[in-house]
C-alpha cells in the first residue's frame, strides 16, 4: 500500500503530521509490511503555515500510483482551490482512498472527489465547502472512498479511523495506545 501526503505552503502542520504519524505506524511499528508512502508537492520544498519545512519525495509527479492520498489543510487552501495547476495535479490522483483534513476538503471538492459526496472541514469553511458537496458537521465523515475531517486536531482521529480501515480495530487500539491517544 502506497500513501501520498501531499505537502504545499502554507499547510497547516498539524494537519499533515495528524494523519501522518498514525498511518506511518503501521509501517513503522510492523503492522503492515507492505506500507510506503511519500510526502509529495509541486515544489522543491514546502513551508507549512509556520515555517516548518518539509522535503517532499516526489515532486510535481502525478498521484496516479498511490492506493491512498492525504490531502492537509490550511488557509493557503482557500487559493489553492482556485489554482488550475494545483487542482489538475490533485485530480491525477486515482487512489482506492481520498481522504483530508481541515480545509484539505475544499481542495478535494475543486479538484472533483467530492461531487455528489457528504464531507467536513474546518466550521469556518462550511459554506464555501457547500459549493461542493453536503456538507455534514461531525468529526471525520466518510461518503465512498472518500473521508475528510473537520478542524486541525480531528486530523490525529482520520489516521486513526484510516488505520482501522486499512488493518483492523485492534491494530488501531495498538497504534492509539503507543501515540498515547485517548481514541
Amino acid at each position: 500500500m502506497h500513501i501520498a501526503f501531499v505537502a504545499y505552503d502554507g499547510m497547516t502542520a498539524l494537519d499533515f503530521v495528524g494523519v501522518y504519524d498514525p498511518l506511518t505506524r503501521l509501517g513503522t511499528m510492523g503492522f503492515r509490511d507492505d506500507v510506503s508512502w511519500d510526502v509529495c508537492a509541486r515544489t522543491e520544498r514546502v513551508a507549512a503555515n509556520a515555517g516548518l519545512e518539509l522535503v517532499p519525495d516526489a515532486v510535481d509527479e502525478p498521484l496516479s500510483g498511490y492506493d491512498v492520498l492525504v490531502v492537509p489543510g490550511g488557509f493557503a487552501a482557500r487559493d489553492l482551490a482556485e489554482d488550475e495547476g494545483f487542482v489538475s495535479w490533485l485530480a491525477s490522483a486515482e487512489a482506492e482512498r481520498v481522504a483530508s483534513v481541515c480545509t484539505g476538503s475544499l481542495l478535494l471538492g475543486a479538484a472533483g472527489f467530492l461531487d455528489g459526496k457528504r464531507a467536513t472541514t474546518h466550521p469556518d469553511a462550511y459554506d464555501r465547502l457547500a459549493e461542493h458537496c453536503e456538507v455534514v458537521e461531525e468529526r471525520v465523515v466518510r461518503d465512498g472512498r472518500v473521508v475528510t475531517a473537520g478542524g486541525v486536531a480531528s486530523g490525529i482521529d482520520l489516521g486513526l479511523s484510516l488505520v482501522a480501515e486499512l488493518t483492523d480495530e485492534d491494530t488501531r487500539d495498538a497504534v492509539a495506545t503507543q501515540m498515547d491517544y485517548p481514541y
